[in-house]
């Protein structure tokens, strides 16, 4: 949408350890990616570095910037770029941090702050996965085209974010969330402990006849052993992602059903989609059945794998016919099947959550 935008905004990739500050044009960096520590412990380190970080980067920008966007993370007033309460990954933001306006004023231009959820789907949605699907829709013959995207991010924890042609949602109080709804296998958990790296290691921890269990502290090395690349019990490692993939596509269902778009799964965790998506899939396409013993779908579209070859034809297809339009000779070539379909972010979540605040600040400049 932005493509060819000759404006620049300022980004920022916020992490507890450390920040990196880039510019984006036309959807495309146009810089080295700057980085400072975070200094999450210290306020006035920490501001200090936030500061120092945008000026570099405007130190090598051929103009000013329009704007500075970027995502934070933790809870948020987000519109009005206030952190109220403490962040789990920033204790120096105890008491509360005005940090859009304390930006706005040092740089004198607007400032924009989102949920990382949020913009990863609003940079699919605008420049990944749906406008991919639809241009390959529209090359293929279909009349179909898709407007609503769900993106969820599978890494340290579980996110959604919702975008809904072309506007991002955020929600009254900027807390559209899933990560607490519950875990299908132990529903007095949330959802997370299923769906996060740490279920991926606790799963391969209870099943797993391996005596180095215990050492592992991350999920790569988890998928690293169910490829073959890394001593362990290979099977055991399949079936940890297999029972994440279940958790996760039952709290996708639940949401699926009610949003309607095209899924995106962006995060870490995503890139081992192959050892958990038929498990996610068969979750998406199960049935549930009403106390007179009808069937019915769990999600009221079928969803379709887009990252299988064979399975994108058949979505593609679909069911178009030609209705005639009443008193004429004339027909109209509509596609009667209700189907979504679930992708990994090929731009990479990185990418995608950049592009989404790039395009969320143009959007608001207008």
């Amino acid at each position: 949408m932005y493509e060819n935008d000759k404006r620049i905004v300022v980004t920022l990739d916020a992490g507890g350890t450390h920040f990196r500050f880039n510019a984006i044009r036309g959807n495309q960096s146009i810089v080295e990616t700057i980085e400072f520590p975070s200094e999450a412990q210290n306020l006035d380190k920490c501001l200090g570095n936030l500061v120092r970080g945008f000026e570099a980067v405007m130190k090598k920008l051929p103009e000013k910037p329009v704007a500075i966007s970027f995502a934070f993370p933790g809870p948020a007033d987000y519109p009005n770029g206030i952190f109220p309460t403490r962040l789990t990954n920033f204790p120096a933001f105890e008491g509360g941090v005005a940090l859009g306006p304390f930006l706005e004023r040092k740089f004198k231009m607007p400032v924009f702050i989102n949920n990382d959820a949020d913009l990863f789907a609003y940079g699919e949605a605008l420049a990944g996965v749906l406008p991919e699907v639809n241009a390959k829709l529209k090359k293929m013959g279909s009349v179909k085209q898709y407007h609503n995207l769900i993106g969820f991010i599978l890494g340290t924890g579980f996110g959604i974010g919702i975008t809904s042609r072309e506007q991002m949602y955020i929600g009254d109080n900027c807390c559209s969330e899933i990560y607490c709804t519950p875990h299908k296998q132990e529903p007095e958990l949330i959802v997370e402990e299923g769906v996060s790296q740490r279920a991926v290691l606790y799963n391969y921890r209870m099943i797993a006849n391996d005596p180095k269990k215990d050492i592992y502290k991350d999920s790569l090395d988890i998928f690293k052993i169910a490829e073959g690349d890394m001593d362990g019990d290979q099977k055991a490692a399949q079936l940890a992602f297999a029972r994440f993939g279940e958790v996760a596509g039952y709290a996708i269902a639940q949401a699926v059903c009610m949003l309607d778009g095209i899924i995106v799964l962006g995060g870490g965790l995503s890139k081992s989609h192959k050892y958990y998506m038929p498990a996610l899939l068969n979750e998406l396409r199960a049935q549930m059945t009403t106390r007179g013993g009808d069937k019915l779908s769990r999600v009221p579209s079928y969803v379709y794998n887009l990252e299988d070859e064979s399975e994108f034809k058949t979505f593609v297809k679909g069911e178009q016919r030609e209705i005639p339009i009443y008193g004429t000779k004339e027909t109209i070539l509509c596609d009667t099947q209700k189907r979504l379909g679930v992708a990994v972010s090929h731009i990479g979540t990185s990418v995608a959550t950049t592009t989404g605040a790039y395009c969320y600040a143009l959007h608001n400049l207008k």
